[in-house]
């Protein structure tokens, strides 16, 4: 099944599913710079983030690549904790 929806421009339609790349990037960003991930990308179907310590994060989706940022971090949280 596949489907459109307008968006902003005349004539311009865009796959019900399709996400919003530039929108979705800055929302990673805004999230997750302060959490030490940077240099946010997608391109090919990779969703990718850099780490501080230069770990290279991926997901397929924007969804994916947050979940296995958040597991990282609170990961590192609890390293951290235990010191």
């Amino acid at each position: 099944m596949t489907g459109t929806a307008k968006v902003g421009t005349a004539g311009q339609r865009r796959a019900v599913f399709a996400v919003d790349q530039d929108a979705a990037l800055a929302a990673l960003e805004e999230a997750w710079a302060d959490g030490g991930c940077h240099a946010f990308s997608a391109g090919h179907g990779t969703w990718s983030a850099i780490s501080s310590a230069g770990q290279v994060r991926t997901g397929a989706t924007p969804d994916e690549l947050d979940r296995k940022i958040r597991a990282y971090w609170q990961a590192r949280q609890s390293q951290g904790a235990g010191r």
